[in-house]
């Protein structure tokens, strides 16, 4: 992600440090810039850099995949894209690759323009954002109470990962890889890992990468 400093709506200029700004001055820059969103973070807004072909695709087939699998459970859950924002506290906004809310306000609310009351939070990873999403945006997430479990999805290769939260915090890690069914507990779903990597063009496991060290 790059830094940018807002110059009262006029103009966007990359640097090394991000501009501070107000929620209502983010709302309205996210309002007037229509080609970039910017996620906000105590204060600080910084510009989503666009993906790969193959991230696209995995996060418009999670998108779909999640929406199925909870229509097949019977769970009235709404599953979202980037496009719309997660509201994590009252001053850290993010743009999820895919998120899903069970909470009776994000349903109720259809004038309102972030998700409120995350559960579930996907992450499709890519080699600019891996360790941001493994690291800081993990702890994001974990700091958001209403979120229960984390999902990273691969892109060299056919790989899951998801964290779970617990009583005793989080605790519980399982990675999934080809041929596996993903379990989404909190959901009560259950999917084919296959079902994300539908035409992406991923290769299923690392060894079948050629040219890489």
């Amino acid at each position: 992600m790059t830094a940018v400093q807002f110059q009262r709506g006029l103009t966007m200029v990359a640097q090394r440090e991000p501009q501070h700004m107000t929620v209502d001055e983010w709302r309205e820059l996210e309002r007037t810039s229509h080609d970039i969103k910017h996620e906000y973070i105590d204060g600080q807004v910084y510009a989503m850099s666009g993906g790969s072909l193959a991230h696209g695709r995995i996060g418009s087939n999670t998108v779909r995949t999640l929406e199925d699998a909870l229509a097949t459970a019977g769970n009235r859950c709404d599953v979202y894209n980037s496009d719309v924002a997660v509201r994590l506290s009252p001053r850290r906004y993010t743009y999820p690759d895919a998120s899903v809310t069970c909470d009776e306000r994000d349903r109720s609310a259809p004038d309102k323009t972030d998700v409120q009351a995350p559960c579930v939070i996907v992450e499709v990873l890519s080699d600019s954002t891996e360790a941001y999403d493994r690291g800081r945006k993990f702890g994001l997430y974990r700091a958001c109470p209403t979120v229960q479990e984390y999902v990273l999805v691969a892109t060299k290769y056919q790989a899951v990962e998801v964290y779970r939260r617990t009583p005793q915090g989080w605790a519980i890690y399982q990675s999934y890889g080809p041929g596996n069914d993903i379990e989404l507990t909190s959901l009560g779903v259950r999917f084919p890992l296959a079902a994300l990597y539908k035409n992406a063009g991923v290769v299923e496991a690392m060894e079948d990468l050629e040219g890489e060290v």
